[in-house]
């Protein structure tokens, strides 16, 4: 009987079949077990903000705050532009849901006062970002440009005191005896005295972070002149609520020349309103 004659190139052409087979299952037993890890980094994504909205800017700021802060308005007896220098105007924006502002400007007889209040509301697009995370950056990089002086020590103590309690001095004078001071020689009216008092009331209105207003705060405050024009002051307050950042921008200019706006008393009616939009957001 004749033998069929043996190939060797179709015995090679089997082997090759055989084992790509072999390899194809192998690898997709390997790729199978890669997707499951891939899919579940993807679905770590950061926590988006607590704020969604933002208020109406021109009418959150209540009638009796811009009594305070803008006292040329009592003075305008036509009642269609008391109402026009009540309402406002809303700042230029594109989108309602991530910055909105209002300006206020009003004469008196004394002083040009000028206001300006802005939300912002930061959305992270990066989802390993948050948008409270975004929100700090965004703060820091605003407190970094006003560039803060380093606070002392007595101007620590007396700005956390001066941010809860601001008439706390004229009741402890009140209570020490006549004879003391009239004994003493030191008594609070002495020249080294007053300058002491002096030199801290400065050190606590100077530029400084806030406590107890929103997540974190500071106050800016800055006396610039032109020529032979009046002085004027600006008055600015900064502070972040979760994802949402406001500004108060509060500025005097006194009508006479040579005459300097009352830092205290600017500083108080900016954080005053600073701490009513606080309430309004988490209302």
């Amino acid at each position: 009987m004749q033998r069929k004659a043996y190939v060797p190139g179709t015995a090679a052409l089997l082997v090759a079949l055989l084992a790509g087979c072999t390899s194809g299952a192998t690898d997709s037993g390997t790729t199978d077990d890669a997707n499951p890890g891939e899919a579940g980094q993807a679905t770590a994504v950061a926590q988006p903000g607590k704020y969604r909205t933002l208020p109406e800017p021109c009418g959150v700021v209540g009638h009796d705050a811009l009594d305070s802060l803008l006292p040329g308005i009592q003075q305008i007896t036509d009642p269609d532009q008391r109402e026009a220098a009540y309402a406002g105007d809303a700042t230029l924006t594109y989108d309602t849901d991530r910055k909105v502002g209002c300006r206020w400007k009003v004469e008196s007889t004394d002083a040009t006062d000028h206001l300006l209040v802005d939300f912002e509301r930061v959305v992270s697009y990066d989802n390993a970002v948050s948008d409270d995370s975004q929100a700090q950056t965004i703060f820091a990089t605003k407190e970094t440009a006003a560039d803060l002086p380093e606070p002392s020590a007595s101007a620590t103590t007396s700005g956390s005191e001066s941010d809860t309690a601001t008439a706390s001095a004229p009741a402890s004078a009140s209570t020490t005896p006549s004879s003391s001071s009239s004994s003493s020689p030191s008594s609070p009216s002495s020249p080294s005295s007053s300058a002491a008092s002096a030199s801290s009331s400065a050190a606590a209105l100077q530029p400084r972070a806030l406590t107890g207003l929103g997540d974190e705060a500071f106050l800016d405050d800055a006396l610039s002149s032109s020529g032979s024009t009046a002085q004027q002051r600006t008055v600015t307050v900064v502070f972040r609520t979760s994802n949402v950042i406001v500004t108060v921008e509060y500025e005097e200019q006194p009508a006479t020349v040579g005459v300097v706006p009352d830092s205290q008393k600017m500083q108080d009616r900016a954080r005053k309103l600073a701490v009513r939009l606080a309430g309004a957001l988490n209302g």
